[in-house]
């Protein structure tokens, strides 16, 4: 009970990471001129690409860890603090530069990749997504563990699907005011993990704290 309540948790601060509904103005704007069978494939490939990006981050984080010799508690503060710049980014409802670069805006135009970069990567699968599923890795060293988080990676990519796939109804739906009142909202939420994240680094770092 205590795991799928955790994953559950996983998922929520993992949908208000990539938060989806944000990215929509892009997504119409970088297909703008597309058919829907063109539009539908871009969504299918977007998906998978989070999906399987964000599972190996997962299953790979602490060897990339141990690679750079970075502790655990030290990548939650890391990771928290990016989380937080996220968050604060969202609530102002802004895309930062952690997310997408001037580089890979210009890469829209490019529409062979576009599905991969930038949609896939950064905009959803960017660093603060990898951070927390690497973070969320953590909380258990089991290979079952590992392989339910693919559980709330599914959900979300589903989520990312549909989404996408409604993009231009959601889009006429709700309007940049409505959009960004749910950009908002997600950064509310993420904010408030972030913070968690970072208190029990801290805690990790200075065992008195918790005391």
């Amino acid at each position: 009970m205590h795991e799928w309540s955790a994953l559950t948790k996983i998922g929520i601060a993992l949908f208000a990471i990539v938060n989806p509904i944000g990215i929509v103005p892009i997504f119409i704007s970088a297909t703008d001129g597309w058919s829907k069978q063109e539009r539908s494939r871009t969504a299918n490939t977007v998906a998978i690409t989070v999906f399987f990006v964000l599972l190996i981050s997962a299953f790979l984080g602490d060897q990339i860890l141990d690679f750079f010799s970075i502790s655990i508690p030290s990548f939650q503060v890391g990771g928290g603090i990016l989380l937080m710049l996220i968050a604060i980014s969202m609530l102002h409802g802004k895309l930062t530069h952690s997310r997408q670069t001037p580089e890979e805006a210009q890469a829209v135009s490019e529409r062979e990749v576009i599905a991969v970069v930038p949609l896939a990567i950064p905009l959803l699968a960017g660093p603060g997504a990898i951070s927390s599923m690497i973070i969320a890795a953590q909380q258990n060293s089991s290979f079952v563990w590992h392989l339910s988080l693919a559980i709330p990676v599914f959900v979300v990519c589903c989520l990312i699907w549909v989404t996408l796939k409604l993009s231009v109804r959601i889009g006429q739906k709700l309007g940049t005011i409505g959009i960004t009142i749910v950009t908002r909202l997600m950064g509310l939420i993420l904010a408030a993990m972030a913070v968690e994240f970072i208190a029990h680094g801290l805690i990790g770092l200075f065992p008195k704290l918790a005391s």
